[in-house]
């Protein structure tokens, strides 16, 4: 069966009739609706919340030391000892305290040299009067057994505090 151009025609305008008569419908309930919530009036907002009020507080410690300042260097306290930053460094005194040995002596009497084996596994010949480590370590005494120095450490408060060291044969045994 075939149909007709005209009668095909006819059906697709009566479906499309049925199709546009379902969106007339009235809507009139829906615009009632949406003027009515646009005339309720707006909720109240919260109120702002109070602010405290705090008491102002003055420091006024004028003789007392400033807590944030950094302690000056040159300041007189302890003892007046200080390391002298003209001073040339000495190879040792790249290396701390503990990385070194003594690894024994050379020539006898007063003028005994002392032999110092550092991490970079270099042997060092120190006498007394020489520096070692990484706190301004002055060495004193040299004997057969150990090597005797004293240390310039800081002492919290901008000065400085002497310490005594020693390295020893014996520590070689480790």
């Amino acid at each position: 069966m075939r149909m007709t151009s005209t009668f095909r025609a006819s059906v697709m305008l009566a479906v499309l009739g049925f199709g546009l008569a379902g969106c007339t419908s009235d809507t009139k309930d829906i615009e009632e609706w949406v003027a009515e919530v646009k005339a309720r009036p707006a909720p109240p907002l919260d109120p702002l919340p109070v602010m405290k009020q705090f008491e102002t507080f003055e420091y006024s410690a004028e003789g007392l030391r400033d807590p944030f300042a950094i302690p000056s260097p040159d300041r007189d306290s302890g003892s007046g000892l200080r390391p002298d930053p003209n001073r040339r460094k000495e190879a040792l005194e790249a290396f701390p305290l503990d990385g070194m040995n003594m690894v024994g002596t050379i020539g006898g009497g007063g003028s005994l040299v002392g032999l110092v084996l550092a991490p970079d596994r270099v042997t060092y010949r120190v006498r007394p009067g020489n520096y070692l480590g990484q706190n301004d370590g002055r060495i004193t005494a040299v004997y057969e057994d150990r090597i005797e120095l004293v240390e310039l450490v800081p002492d919290g408060a901008g000065g400085w505090l002497e310490r005594q060291a020693k390295i020893s044969l014996a520590d070689n045994d480790k």
